[in-house]
């Protein structure tokens, strides 16, 4: 059952209730009373628990409102301990009426009580009853203003929640698909240079297919919002070394993996922002650098973990960088990305408080460095 179902059933176990209490109880109203309570709970059954797909349509639910308010108007003056009834019906304006209409109807619905119960007859009396009218009013069309403002509320935090999923998954997409087919693609431009030599050409073929499934496996697990299954099996510095020997072996650029400091257990989401940093710090060196060979450092410090991509290829202007990513063509690094890549690090990384910095010169490499404070 969905968190509204289970709200509008809540509003229907309460009008029941504060229309059972009075009939069991009451001494006034005898066998007419009880006959109205039960034509009112048989038309609330008909007409509201089973109209839910009417619901905010002025016809007919406006006239349904109508007849529930002119019964338990009978109720009140029958016995005055039904009353109690508009607790369960307060409600009812703001679920079955549409926008405005539903602060006209609460209004409808108190004035109606208050005048059943000889509210009305009191006032020419006692003045001072207009303001025990007033303030009922008042307060109901206020409870209806703040149900509208965290019902906006929660909309607008449904909104948002589906945008962060579109964006993970667009970054997990790009972390997996993306960079699998871009080694797939490498492995196969290898196999065509390979020419006649069978042996090759078979151990580039296989690579690309092993690779093929990693990257089906990773985006699968990434949809299902899974740990990437190198953490899945080892500690994050294990991991890591992992992701640049398999890298290494596909590439043919020397990649190495240092860590400084006691590694130390840290917060799943930092783990996969680092260890999605790395993979896509090392994408980049394969696809614009023209590296000899790469250094990865992960340094554990006692307020932060940060995480160093160093490759020794063409860099780049580092005046091209930006807060989102990097602009301009030509070689590049570990950070170079002018699409999605470093501006998606860079999201994953503010989401766990931390920060990516790139810098860069033309032929002296590029560092990309991931910085998250932690425990």
């Amino acid at each position: 059952m969905g968190e509204e179902a289970r709200w509008f059933r809540a509003f229907h176990l309460l009008f029941y209730a504060c229309l059972a209490i009075p009939a069991l109880t009451g001494r006034e109203g005898g066998a007419p009373a009880w006959a109205v309570a039960a034509v009112m709970a048989l038309y609330y059954w008909l007409f509201v628990v089973r109209g839910r797909d009417r619901f905010e349509r002025l016809h007919p639910m406006g006239w349904h409102l109508t007849v529930l308010i002119a019964l338990m108007a009978v109720l009140i003056v029958l016995d005055p301990a039904f009353d109690t009834l508009i607790f369960g019906m307060l409600s009812l304006p703001y679920v079955m009426l549409p926008g405005r209409w539903a602060y006209g109807g609460a209004a409808v619905l108190v004035t109606t009580a208050f005048s059943a119960a000889g509210g009305l007859a009191e006032i020419s009396r006692a003045p001072s009853r207009a303001v025990s009218l007033l303030a009922g009013i008042a307060l109901a069309v206020l409870m209806g203003l703040f149900v509208n403002f965290l019902v906006k509320a929660g909309e607008r935090n449904k909104e948002l929640g589906v945008l962060e999923e579109r964006t993970r998954l667009a970054g997990e997409i790009h972390d997996t698909l993306a960079q699998g087919f871009s080694g797939v693609i490498t492995q196969l431009e290898a196999a065509e240079q390979a020419g006649d030599d069978l042996a090759a050409v078979r151990e580039r073929i296989a690579s690309a297919k092993r690779l093929a499934r990693e990257s089906l496996a990773e985006a699968r697990r990434s949809v299902h919002q899974l740990r990437p299954e190198p953490l899945q099996r080892e500690r994050l510095d294990l991991a890591l070394a992992g992701v640049a020997r398999r890298w290494s072996a596909r590439t043919g650029v020397r990649a190495r993996m240092a860590v400084s400091g006691p590694p130390r257990p840290l917060d799943p989401d930092v783990e996969v922002v680092l260890l999605r940093a790395a993979q896509e710090g090392l994408a980049n060196v394969a696809r614009h650098a023209r590296a000899t060979s790469v250094a990865l450092t992960l340094t554990y410090m006692d307020g932060e973990v940060t995480l160093d991509v160093l490759d020794d290829g063409a860099g780049f202007d580092g005046a091209g960088l930006d807060g989102l990513g990097i602009d301009g063509a030509g070689p590049g690094g570990a950070g170079r990305e002018g699409g999605y890549g470093l501006t998606a690090m860079r999201e994953r990384a503010a989401r766990v408080g931390g920060a990516v910095t790139v810098e860069s010169a033309r032929g002296e490499g590029t560092a990309l460095c991931v910085s998250i404070p932690c425990a």
